[in-house]
């Protein structure tokens, strides 16, 4: 049992020294960025790994674990998982992919300064933070017109207007907290799909 546990924490620590060497590239935009666009694009051609805490907490309460039953309790009393858990299945998800990825994308994260320092002592310090802007009216026609065929009650104006309000409040420290290391690169997400990724391939050719 002992040489288990020895050879797992080995693993683990093996694990993390990996993650020291990669490349872990925050990705931030308000809902109709088109981040989430972009993030595929980036997969594509860097060879990166895409991670969304969002996919990452569904998938495991759709896994029937002892963690997602725990976690779906949680969800449907309207808490807030613990940052702990967050944290412990997005290291998890990257020590498995250490050896194959060539960097990671953590898509909208994080969502305040405390979670970005939570991030750093547990996994290791992001190297660029990607800042996709878009003007909130921009956000809001995207939404409007994903909300024409989606079907997703919170596609109405109203409650587009909330989570943009939402996003910004939150989202303001964390760029200037990020800033004052000089790792923020800000993407101008107005025009096509192709104009935008050009300007994310720039920041990231900078750091390859």
């Amino acid at each position: 049992m002992g040489t288990i546990c020895s050879t797992r924490n080995n693993t683990k620590v093996q694990g993390s020294e990996k993650l020291k060497k990669s490349k872990i590239i925050f990705v931030v935009g308000g809902p109709g960025s088109g981040k989430g666009t972009q993030c595929e694009r980036i997969v594509e051609k860097y060879g990166y790994t895409h991670l969304s805490t969002g996919d990452l907490l569904r998938a495991e309460v759709a896994s029937g674990s002892q963690r997602g039953k725990k976690l779906s309790a949680i969800m449907e009393k309207g808490e807030l998982v613990p940052l702990d858990t967050v944290l412990d299945m997005l290291k998890e998800a990257m020590i498995a992919k250490a050896d194959v990825s060539k960097g990671f994308l953590i898509d909208g994260y994080p969502r305040e300064v405390k979670q970005g320092e939570e991030f750093e002592k547990k996994i290791g310090p992001p190297t660029l933070l990607l800042y996709v802007d878009a003007e909130s009216d921009t956000m809001v026609k995207r939404l409007l017109k994903r909300g024409e065929t989606s079907g997703r009650v919170d596609d109405n104006e109203e409650t587009i207007k909330k989570r943009l309000d939402t996003y910004y409040k939150a989202t303001e420290p964390v760029i200037a907290f990020y800033e004052t290391r000089g790792i923020v690169q800000k993407i101008h997400a107005e025009g096509t799909v192709d104009d935008v990724f050009q300007q994310v391939c720039t920041a990231l050719d900078a750091i390859q």
